[in-house]
């Protein structure tokens, strides 16, 4: 980069009032990260080992999926103790353990919190099924069966069949929005409400800096158990019975966002914390706005429009993009192109032989993005989604719609650490408790890290440059002008701004930003961050880049 481009990024000032406005954070699904005891899982201690990795990228913050005690039916999404860490993980000194480096290396700590449901081994709904008088009797939601004993509602599950299940102790059907295992729990109650608020509390004192709102969406329901209507979807695009319906009253219900403005006054009681809930669905927007609106409820909605995409073009982004125009009350968004949820996206955005390719274009558009960029841990590497056969399949979602979705489990197959030791470093035990892909191998960390060229690299080389540009964290965001199948957009407000253009089809695109943003510097396209030449007129397939405005001696 030459000294003129060094010095224009040198003096943009940084003006970011909050650690997590722009923040780049790495998602760590704990089964897969990193074995440190050889039983083939995943575990707390491995967090630890595998921190120094993830702060070598330059990232803000980590997000860890669920670790607390839970009997694994959904790998950990199925809580059976709220304030428990399963042995399977680990143990508080191993929490306590990962806060202390985490923050050390300048790492801010998210957790799950999950309060749609529990697992059907928590203590709380052990208590709630006993009789119709106890306790916590209404602290999950139970409801009588139709005269002919039918269920309350035709409401559907997201891993198929009725969300109702019939309970003999109580003689009564309770609502599992998930598996069958995973009981509903009555948010609609207040002791339930103020005891996910301790809850809160109790990570919060234990140190953590914020949390991923799990499945929120489905946290209040219909208290007239109102049937869903159809959904008229089409046949080709039903995979479960789930998706035949609209579903407007076992979720989406217009009180969560009063729930979440107690929430939040119990986060303002803290400093420095960051909350983002994940909004599911097919129209998710308006409940993402209401969840984070007039800086009372959250801070952010973490943004499917990417997730499930079978193809990423510049009409989607720009779609996207215009969502979020930063009104005043709006919240801020955050965005992931793939999860522990969906396929990844590599795979559903390229082939064998543009991947490398599409690898970084992905992760320079996904970082230069307004707002938040959620990093799932593999995409440094540019993982491809695994190869799991029907027989070592884990996910019970997969099971159950197998062949017709990909399921789960080919994107949380084990992080290939060491190429050359056995199950890729990420275990020293005889095998892993979903199998490594083979074809992760020559992708592994190890690899990468001596590979100037090599995905992981650019990464780190991107997001060290993404740290110094202020109008890329924080800055508005302004469409330009540009033909279909270009998405270019200024990051920043007046002189100091980043031009930002992508062309994600599979031709060249005659197309300059000249007229609307003027002469301009190439400061990081897909193949590297260090070129310093003009913006050019056309843009090749597949390609993008930053460029600064050019600048008068």
């Amino acid at each position: 980069m030459s000294q003129s481009t060094l010095e224009i990024i040198e003096k943009m000032e940084a003006p970011r009032n909050d650690w997590w406005r722009g923040a780049i954070i790495y998602q760590i699904y704990p089964r897969s990260f990193r074995d440190s005891n050889g039983d083939g899982v995943g575990d707390l201690r491995g967090i630890i080992e595998g921190l120094d990795h993830v702060a070598s990228l330059g990232v803000d913050a980590i997000w860890i999926s669920p670790f607390f005690t839970s009997p694994m039916d959904d790998f950990g999404y199925d809580v059976a103790d709220f304030r428990g860490i399963d042995p399977s993980f680990g143990n508080f000194a191993d929490f306590d353990r990962i806060i202390e480096k985490a923050h050390g290396l300048g790492l801010k700590v998210i957790i799950d919190q999950v309060y749609s449901h529990t697992s059907d081994q928590h203590d709380w709904f052990q208590e709630s099924r006993t009789d119709r008088k106890n306790p916590k009797a209404d602290w999950y939601v139970w409801a009588d069966p139709k005269p002919d004993g039918s269920p309350p509602s035709n409401w559907q599950s997201v891993f198929g069949g009725s969300a109702w299940q019939w309970d003999g102790p109580r003689k009564q059907y309770y609502l599992h929005n998930f598996l069958t295992s995973q009981p509903d729990l009555n948010l609609h109650n207040e002791e339930v409400q103020q005891a996910l608020l301790d809850v809160a509390r109790f990570w919060l004192d234990r140190g953590v800096d914020g949390f991923r709102l799990d499945a929120l969406n489905f946290s209040m329901h219909d208290t007239e158990l109102r049937d869903n209507p159809p959904s008229g979807a089409p046949w080709e695009r039903i995979t479960r019975p789930f998706d035949m319906q609209l579903h407007c009253y076992n979720q989406s219900h217009p009180d969560i966002p009063l729930f979440l403005e107690k929430f939040r006054k119990v986060m303002d009681e803290y400093q420095a914390k960051f909350t983002v809930a994940e909004v599911g669905g097919l129209d998710p927007l308006a409940e993402m706005k209401a969840f984070t609106a007039e800086g009372k409820r959250l801070d952010s909605a973490y943004n499917f429009d990417f997730l499930y995409a079978d193809k990423l073009t510049a009409s989607l982004v720009k779609q996207s993009i215009r969502q979020w125009p930063g009104d005043a009350g709006e919240g801020w968004p955050s965005w992931a192109f793939s999860n522990h949820d969906a396929p990844r996206a590599i795979s559903r955005w390229s082939n064998k032989e543009n991947r490398r390719q599409i690898s970084k274009l992905l992760m320079l558009l996904l970082t230069s993005l307004r707002g938040n960029a959620f990093i799932y841990q593999g995409e440094e590497l540019g993982l491809p989604q695994g190869d799991v056969a029907f027989a070592d399949l884990q996910d019970p979602e997969a099971i159950t719609n197998w062949p017709h979705t990909l399921g789960r489990d080919g994107a949380r197959t084990p992080i290939p650490w060491d190429a050359d030791a056995p199950n890729a470093g990420f275990t020293d035990g005889n095998s892993a408790w979903l199998n490594l892909d083979h074809a992760h191998a020559p992708l592994a960390i190890n690899k990468q890290h001596d590979d100037p060229n090599s995905m992981l690299n650019y990464t780190r080389q991107l997001l060290s440059l993404r740290q110094n540009l202020p109008p890329i964290v924080a800055g508005e965001i302004n469409l330009l002008s540009a033909p279909d199948d270009i998405v270019a957009f200024v990051r920043g407000d007046g002189t100091d701004s980043v031009l930002c253009a992508f062309n994600l089809s599979e031709r060249t695109v005659n197309w300059s930003a000249q007229d609307q943003f003027g002469p301009a510097t190439i400061i990081a396209t897909q193949s590297g961050v260090t070129t310093n030449e003009p913006a050019p007129s056309e843009m090749p397939p597949n390609s993008g880049f930053w460029a600064l405005r050019s600048r008068s001696a």
